[in-house]
């Protein structure tokens, strides 16, 4: 089962994805995946478009969402998988979390002002596929197109990372909302791309510890954020913690991305994949 070409993270424009909920499941199955998850940040309306794509194609297809949760000092990103699109509590949950990101937008150009980078929230909309969203993906993009960086990895590192010009604070759902919102809905929850987050040794244990406690249940080994060490790390954590493994590109868009749909690393043979509870 862990051959099984699954991708269980990736992002349209309904969030901060460049294509369209059908050609992301159009690509997918060009690239020869056999089960695919659409996990959009904070957002379910790509969802019946991707399903009914899927559909027609023969993939199997899972709906799936990436919530936004505040850890400690950090945003940390729990993906919801096989979850109901018509769960109510969901629905409201999401709607709450979106409901912070106007006023982050507009925090976000104000400090890229202040550095002599005007117009960057008129120019991060140009990029926006859905208007109830927008995210630093979107003032990425204007950023390369300003020329103030090559792409959009480089903007991260320079302009809207801790510590940079453009980056500020937020608060977003507590894990314990997330997870509530998730499990409500009778999805799987998944800590997504872990090796992202800059949570020491001991930070990480206690991550990982409330996160089983509050039912949890698997961990992104495989994604495209992780490098060989960090997979194998997280794979050793998945192990510790009783979690279940899952694998993803967390694909937004061919020029964005380090991974293409359907190409992250395939999983450590010992560990059982998230999928078995999906199919």
């Amino acid at each position: 089962m862990n051959t099984l070409n699954a991708d269980l993270h990736c992002h349209s424009t309904a969030s901060d994805g460049v294509l369209a909920p059908a050609d992301v499941v159009r690509r997918a199955h060009a690239n020869g995946v056999d089960l695919l998850a659409l996990t959009d940040h904070d957002e379910l309306l790509g969802l019946p478009e991707a399903a009914a794509t899927a559909a027609g194609l023969g993939l199997r297809f899972v709906p799936g969402v990436e919530i936004s949760v505040s850890w400690l000092d950090q945003t940390i990103h729990i993906v919801g998988l096989a979850v109901d699109p018509a769960n109510a509590a969901l629905a409201a949950g999401l709607r709450q979390v979106r409901d912070g990101r106007d006023g982050r937008a507009a925090r976000i150009a104000g400090e890229l002002e202040r550095i002599g980078i005007g117009g960057a929230l008129e120019g991060a909309l140009r990029y926006v596929g859905n208007p109830a969203l927008i995210s630093r993906a979107h003032f990425a993009r204007f950023l390369v197109e300003a020329g103030a960086a090559r792409n959009v990895h480089e903007v991260f590192l320079h302009y809207l990372a801790r510590g940079k010009p453009g980056y500020v604070e937020h608060v977003w759902a507590t894990l314990d909302e997330a997870l509530g919102w998730i499990k409500g809905a009778g999805g799987v929850a998944v800590i997504a791309h872990p090796g992202r987050y800059r949570l020491s040794h001991a930070e990480m244990d206690i991550f990982f510890e409330k996160f089983r406690e509050l039912g949890g249940d698997a961990v992104e080994v495989s994604c495209g954020a992780h490098d060989g060490g960090q997979l194998l790390a997280f794979a050793r954590m998945a192990r510790r913690f009783g979690l279940l493994a899952s694998r993803a590109s967390d694909f937004h868009g061919p020029a964005d991305s380090p991974v293409d749909l359907g190409r992250a690393p395939p999983l450590p043979p010992d560990l059982t994949p998230v999928w078995s509870k999906l199919i």
